[in-house]
């Protein structure tokens, strides 16, 4: 198994709280592209701005956080005829986190005037210590949520004597 990357969705609370039911990922209103540089085993975290898109009641608060399982997108049909990508992803019970206190701390967010910026392209890829940060701040446990990955199996060694050339 290669690497586990983590990332960070940005998502209505409303939509943050359909995917927890519904099992999945939907990004960037439904875009494959996002769901596409997934794997299975990666860390997922949902960041809702508002309660729904665009002009619900602020929220600013990490609402979701689960690991991404299986590495199918599948595309689903909606009641109002969208057909958005999805990936399954198991969900965590978690406590919503809101934002403002983690702002130094997190060092995906350079300019912590300017905290938004980074939440813009609705698609974030973050470091383990960064996912870390947020997991502890929703209340799961980071290491029992994200056990580190077994390396890969080395070569045998052979006892054979080597071949004359």
């Amino acid at each position: 198994m290669s690497a586990r990357s983590y990332w960070i969705g940005v998502v209505s609370k409303a939509h943050a709280y359909a995917a927890i039911g519904g099992g999945y990922v939907e990004l960037n209103h439904g875009k494959a592209g996002p769901l596409e540089r997934m794997r299975d085993g990666d860390g997922v975290a949902l960041y809702s701005p508002r309660t729904n898109d665009p002009d619900g009641e602020r929220v600013q608060a990490f609402t979701a956080i689960g690991c991404v399982t299986g590495s199918a997108i599948t595309q689903a049909r909606t009641n109002d005829g969208l057909a958005p990508f999805r990936r399954a992803v198991h969900y965590w019970p978690a406590n919503d986190a809101p934002i403002k206190p983690l702002i130094e701390p997190l060092s995906f967010i350079r300019s912590k005037l300017h905290w938004g910026a980074p939440f813009r392209f609705g698609f974030i890829r973050v470091s383990e210590s960064d996912f870390a940060q947020i997991a502890l701040a929703m209340g799961r446990d980071f290491t029992g949520d994200f056990p580190p990955l077994e390396p890969p199996p080395r070569a045998a060694e052979s006892n054979a004597s080597p071949v004359p050339r």
